[in-house]
């Protein structure tokens, strides 16, 4: 077979070990649930100004806060951080 169709092959093959959990070269970390309203008051913030500061749609965060969604990807991996160190992402993004 060409080189072309054994290189997607090994593409496809990898992924599909990775979907289940069996790559050993990849580590998926995944990310706990947070408070989002808890993480908001432990830095002080409104709605407003918590989802302007990190990054977030007010709309979004009320549907967090009233737990009508979720935070998943990346919002929950910066949930997280902000959780454990506020300042640190607010310098970041400063």
């Amino acid at each position: 077979m060409s080189a072309a169709f054994e290189s997607i092959k090994q593409g496809l093959q990898e992924a599909i070990a990775h979907a289940k959990g069996q790559s050993p070269e990849v580590v998926v970390h995944h990310p706990r649930a947070v408070d989002v309203k808890a993480v908001r008051a432990k830095v002080g913030m409104t709605q407003e100004q918590f989802a302007a500061r990190f990054g977030f749609s007010t709309a979004t965060l009320r549907h967090w806060e009233r737990g009508d969604r979720v935070p998943r990807g990346p919002a929950l991996v910066l949930l997280n951080v902000i959780e454990r160190n506020p300042q640190a992402v607010i310098a970041a993004l400063a």
